[in-house]
């Protein structure tokens, strides 16, 4: 295993590391290779990932995360609290209600959280998060309590990351990208600010569907050769402690975003969204998240991913219906007709929903 700075908070990370939602106890049926492991069988996972060399174990407050911080808090006092890093999480955005979250976390590990995050921020709560006695206000008192050591957002859109990265207040960023979703990694990438903190990336795997696609090194390797501190897997089974870390890439020799859709093109007709996030809509609709959803369908999570795209999608094919701006289609830089195939997913969920009621 290898390891990297965590921006300039003084910390070394391996560079692969720990996501504990596969571990919890509970019903979360949308979660690939859920496995439900009692305490005992979760500490030994993870104490298999320590001893191949993962330091960094990522979770979230009780219940968000079922009870997954209780184990991880476990596992910190089996292990030695000294010899991991634990990043944690809560989604509460005014500064009360996170400054209440961090001391019950606390309770549930039984040991401090080395980072904490602000889960989930997007553009309906960011100027809560970010404004005084939000969240990060609090987080940051409890940084200067001892509580934990440092601050983070957590966010899967790039405009909330670049705020956290021009905030001095945030130390450590987490964000999401992997070899099809990689848009948001470019823009990262280009941008001097990310390189003044630390950035942890999930969904490497894509909600577990890319592995039946790409080899797991070839998944890592897409992450990894950006200017990133840790990529983030989830992990439920000594099997997937092995395959992630047995395959951490000693070089980056990645396919193209071109050659990605050709390997998905063979099982059916991707739209070729990277997600960089520039297709504004006036109107609101998230273009990025439908065109995520589509993909995800074909790439087998169906139920999920329909029951997503059912969630406001004939709002959003009228609004494109009638929208004469386009400015969604001028910054798209993969040229598609958006607005044509906004229609064409109205038509598949359409279809696919009334199917399923029969």
């Amino acid at each position: 295993m290898r390891y990297r700075d965590l921006g300039v908070t003084g910390l070394k990370v391996s560079e692969i590391s720990f996501g504990t939602i596969p571990i919890l106890s509970g019903n979360v049926p949308v979660l690939p290779d859920y496995f439900s492991p009692d305490e005992e069988t979760a500490i030994t996972v993870m104490e298999h990932a320590y001893n191949l060399g993962c330091t960094l174990f990522d979770t979230a407050i009780v219940p968000e995360y079922g009870d997954a911080e209780i184990k991880l808090g476990k596992f910190a006092s089996h292990i030695g609290r000294e010899r991991i890093i634990i990043s944690d999480k809560a989604r509460f955005f005014y500064g009360n209600e996170m400054y209440n979250a961090v001391y019950e976390s606390c309770r549930n590990l039984g040991t401090y959280a080395d980072i904490y995050f602000v889960h989930q921020v997007d553009e309906g709560n960011e100027d809560l998060t970010f404004g005084k006695y939000g969240a990060v206000d609090a987080l940051n008192d409890l940084k200067a309590e001892g509580k934990i050591k440092f601050a983070g957002i957590a966010s899967h859109y790039y405009d909330i990351l670049l705020r956290g990265a021009k905030d001095k207040r945030v130390d450590v960023l987490q964000g999401s990208g992997n070899i099809l979703e990689r848009g948001m990694l470019d823009r990262i990438g280009n941008e001097p600010l990310f390189k003044e903190k630390g950035l942890m990336i999930n969904k490497v795997y894509a909600a577990g569907i890319l592995p039946s696609f790409f080899p797991i090194d070839t998944l890592l390797s897409a992450v990894l050769s950006y200017p990133v501190s840790t990529a983030l897997i989830g992990i439920g089974t000594i099997d997937q402690v092995e395959k992630a870390m047995l395959n951490e890439p000693h070089s980056f020799d990645i396919p193209t975003f071109s050659q990605v859709m050709s390997v998905l093109e063979k099982s059916f007709m991707p739209i070729p969204c990277h997600r960089c996030q520039r297709c504004r809509c006036k109107f609101g609709t998230e273009i990025h998240i439908i065109f995520r959803q589509y993909n995800y369908y074909f790439l087998g999570k169906d139920y999920w991913a329909l029951r997503k795209l059912d969630m406001g999608i004939s709002e959003s094919a009228m609004h494109c219906k009638k929208c004469t701006d386009m400015s969604c289609m001028k910054q798209c830089p993969q040229g598609i007709n958006i607005p044509h195939t906004v229609q064409m997913i109205k038509q598949l969920v359409d279809i696919h929903i009334r199917n399923s009621l029969i």
